[in-house]
């Protein structure tokens, strides 16, 4: 995976959190810079694990493990996706 360097600004007192990591914690910063734009679906799951040369269950543990859904539906939504499926596959019959 090619790598390239940027330069942020960032609090004084958070530099030394991120000046040395190790390549799991490299890793876990560059997946959570990438969240927002899954969450804001610009990216998707996949096309962020592609980013940063992983599989995609891989970056899907890796945010599980940091506390961020996979999936941000209830319950109740998710459900009724679901029936809205099988409606769909009554209905195209």
């Amino acid at each position: 995976m090619e790598m390239t360097k940027v330069e942020i600004t960032i609090p004084a007192e958070m530099k030394r959190f991120v000046t040395t990591l190790d390549e799991k914690e490299t890793t876990e910063r560059n997946a959570v810079l990438l969240y927002p734009f899954i969450r804001n679906q610009i990216i998707s799951n996949g096309r962020a694990a592609e980013i940063l040369g992983m599989h995609k269950t891989d970056l899907i543990a890796c945010y599980d493990r940091l506390g961020f859904p996979y999936l941000d539906q209830s319950r109740e939504e998710v459900e009724g996706d679901m029936a809205s499926v099988a409606m769909a596959r009554r209905v195209n019959k």
